[in-house]
């Protein structure tokens, strides 16, 4: 099956169900962190898949859709961040950011792979 648009891509899928997760799990924070952790969190689990759409429309030029799979990457790895502050802050239960961080991991193996193999991704 060809790809044509990034909402077919599976590391899009299941990044963006990841930031419904993390949107979800963080309606429960403190209203004390609504400008800071339950902010940031939001914020770098919906980049990552924002990222991803912009690095499919950057396909054109192999360097920009790496750089922005790269930048997908990163994001993913802070939102590992963010959730592990948010257990330790005692508001996100061990075994769901346990299943947020793997989630985050199998997405971020995806994006190294995308990156490791770009020519077979882009125009």
């Amino acid at each position: 099956m060809k790809i044509t648009r990034h909402t077919e891509l599976e590391v899009f899928q299941r990044a963006f169900e990841a930031a419904m997760q993390v949107f979800e799990k963080s309606k429960f924070f403190p209203k004390s962190e609504m400008y800071s952790l339950t902010d940031q969190v939001r914020r770098a689990s919906r980049s990552v898949a924002a990222n991803i759409t912009e690095a499919w429309r950057k396909r054109r030029y192999e360097a920009a859709f790496i750089s922005k799979l790269s930048d997908a990457e990163t994001e993913a790895a802070e939102c590992q961040t963010w959730l592990l502050f948010a257990q330790r802050c005692g508001y996100l239960a061990e075994p769901e950011r346990a299943a947020l961080n793997d989630d985050y991991e199998q997405i971020i193996r995806m994006l190294v792979s995308m990156m490791a193999n770009a020519e077979k991704w882009t125009l």
